[in-house]
């Protein structure tokens, strides 16, 4: 039977359930505001019913608090980490492009391209009408001036703009490794601690998901929480769990206690990827020199600065190597944006993957091959291999394989922005000048170029080949990287040529020599070539049109940019709320659940002084 004192046992089980309860209902209220904070709730059951060998057989022996645990659901949790990932990417993106869209700015507030491109125009019907007048002329040429500069600018702003980009995605990369070892940390102290005591680490959980949300908004995660098995007895529990973080689809992060850090490393000027790109951009590697890699797929808000940074619309250097050896390979493309120098993007030097071997190229050549019989056109593009910096020497056994630069960023980037610039300067200029050279000043000069291009480490100017030669060149034949050719022609170095600009007489009025100072035959091809998209066409428009076709593009990406971050956020909030009807601290109800508890535990105490009150009696007044 049980003991005299039994009942004084089951009370005080009792009081100390509920004095438990109450603990948690204070440590719930405290944290009502803290973030990350789940909601902690006691677990009860009886205690194990006591054999009384009586007539009624057992007896209730009170109640024990088993564990006081955290209320989470896991699903909501995952679901949360993979929209917060959208919303860091299109974040970063909107930011971004309201930069960019800001400097392409064209309104009555702001000189943009089409004020200058229509007041060139606007000056060039002047000369058209006094083509003998040297003030007519440099008005037009000082215009053509404020067009390369507008172009200098916007070349600097974007340049400017992807150093930041480039800066900001090293921060998150340190960001990623200080989450990455505070999560180590706290997988071994959770583990320390639920051992030592039997319990749950409530606080040490909450504090690891925080982290995990901040990194979800980074680069996608996925998280698995494995329970440790005893390899010399499977079937005991030993309480420790592992607790595995994956980023960018399956790449280990942290296992347990360890945890694996990214680097950043620096471009050197001959590891270039695009022609306009800044120096020193980094390339994202684990410690062990692997890359990082991140899929169209992949999602966060490096994920977006990385689109940003690195954006080519797909446009990047791809083909087949068809010959090799001797310090040269040479590829064969096919895409239209490589078998027309004046968009290809592809940098100097750099480097270059041909099958699965990278190699450091100095230079190329570009070739256009015409074949008579067929009817066809080939295009290659010839490397000067730097074997004393490459894996391996050029030989035969790469003829067949794939070769690539960089690689495809499905995404409107700086790089697809500067290569537009580029492609419109270059197809302008080439215009302009071969209308220009093809005639002779109002003092029966031959004409010279008006565009041209500035050296970077001197003062020289390019020297663009004129019509003739430039057709020699890209017919039937080649042009090295090296030499002056349109291809040298960017944004940054957009300028006109000095000459012209010293003495504005020099700019190419007529095309007969033998005519008089009143001949504008030439500026009036001019003003027909910029009016015309069969003379100049950029995207199948106009010259003039350049603004409206880049404008089109950042509209929309500005325009999903905002729009998705909007729909995402809400997205995030919606689930967020879901999170915190099952984790979050509601007031109200620990305000229920304070008066509930309170009440347990005076009922517990009144039973206490109940039982003492008749232990007084069977003691003092029975003699037992």
């Amino acid at each position: 039977m049980p003991s005299t004192f039994f009942g004084l046992v089951i009370s005080s089980s009792g009081l100390r359930a509920s004095n438990a309860s109450l603990n948690t209902t204070a440590n719930n209220i405290s944290n009502a505001d803290t973030d990350g904070y789940s909601r902690q709730t006691t677990i009860q059951q009886a205690y194990e019913a006591l054999r009384t060998f009586t007539t009624y057989g057992c007896a209730g022996a009170g109640v024990d608090t088993i564990a006081i645990e955290r209320i989470r659901d896991e699903f909501y949790d995952t679901k949360y980490w993979n929209n917060q990932s959208l919303v860091g990417e299109y974040a970063v993106k909107q930011e971004y492009y309201a930069q960019i869209e800001a400097y392409f700015t064209d309104d009555s507030t702001t000189e943009g391209f089409r004020n200058i491109f229509d007041t060139l125009l606007s000056n060039l019907a002047e000369v058209e009408k006094t083509p003998d007048l040297t003030s007519t002329k440099t008005q037009f040429i000082g215009t053509a001036s404020s067009l390369c500069e507008y172009f200098n600018n916007l070349a600097g702003n974007l340049e400017e703009l992807q150093r930041s980009i480039n800066q900001e995605i090293k921060i998150k990369v340190d960001e990623i490794n200080s989450l990455a070892s505070e999560i180590a940390t706290l997988n071994k102290q959770i583990n320390v601690v639920e051992l030592s005591t039997g319990g749950t680490a409530n606080e040490l959980r909450d504090r690891r998901t925080l982290l995990v949300d901040q990194l979800s908004e980074i680069v996608d995660v996925s998280v698995t929480e494995i329970d440790v098995v005893d390899s010399n007895n499977p079937d005991r529990e030993t309480g420790a769990t592992n607790y595995i973080v994956k980023i960018a689809g399956n790449q280990m992060l942290v296992n347990g206690s360890d945890y694996y850090t990214l680097e950043c490393t620096a471009r050197t000027s001959n590891e270039k990827v695009h022609q306009s790109d800044v120096d020193g951009l980094y390339d994202i590697t684990w410690y062990n020199g692997q890359k990082l890699n991140l899929g169209d797929n992949e999602k966060g808000s490096l994920k977006g600065l990385l689109d940003l940074r690195d954006g080519n619309n797909e446009e990047y250097f791809n083909g087949k190597v068809i010959k090799a050896g001797k310090g040269k390979v040479t590829v064969e493309v096919t895409a239209d944006y490589l078998t027309d120098l004046n968009k290809t993007n592809l940098s100097e030097q750099g480097t270059a993957v041909f099958g699965s071997q990278l190699f450091y190229y100095t230079g190329w050549e570009f070739q256009q091959n015409y074949n008579a019989a067929t009817g066809k056109t080939t295009y290659c593009y010839v490397f000067d291999i730097d074997e004393t910096l490459s894996d391996v020497p050029a030989n035969s056994s790469l003829i067949g394989k794939e070769a690539y630069t960089g690689k495809s960023v499905d995404y409107q980037g700086i790089p697809y922005y500067m290569s537009q610039m580029n492609e419109w300067i270059r197809s302008f200029s080439q215009a302009v000048n071969d209308i220009l050279c093809s005639g002779y000043s109002s003092n029966g000069d031959k004409g010279c170029n008006l565009f041209t291009g500035n050296y970077k480490t001197s003062d020289e100017q390019y020297d663009l080949p004129d019509s003739a030669r430039y057709d020699q060149w890209t017919t039937s034949g080649s042009v090295r990287s090296d030499e002056d050719s349109y291809y040298k022609l960017t944004a940054k170095n957009f300028d006109i040529l000095s000459a012209i600009e010293k003495n504005a007489d020099l700019l190419a009025t007529k095309k007969d020599q033998a005519d008089g100072v009143a001949a504008y035959d030439v500026i009036e091809e001019l003003t027909t070539m910029l009016g015309s998209k069969d003379k100049m066409s950029f995207r199948n428009c106009t010259a003039g049109d350049f603004l409206t076709c880049i404008l089109s593009d950042i509209s929309l990406n500005a325009n999903a940019a905002n729009t998705f971050y909007e729909n995402y956020t809400n997205i995030s909030t919606t689930i967020n709320n879901q999170r915190l009807s099952i984790s979050g601290v509601d007031t109200d109800e620990e305000a229920l659940n304070l008066v509930q508890f309170q009440n347990s535990y005076n009922l517990a105490s009144r039973m206490i002084q109940t039982f003492t009150e008749i232990y007084d009696r069977l003691i003092l007044e029975t003699g037992v």
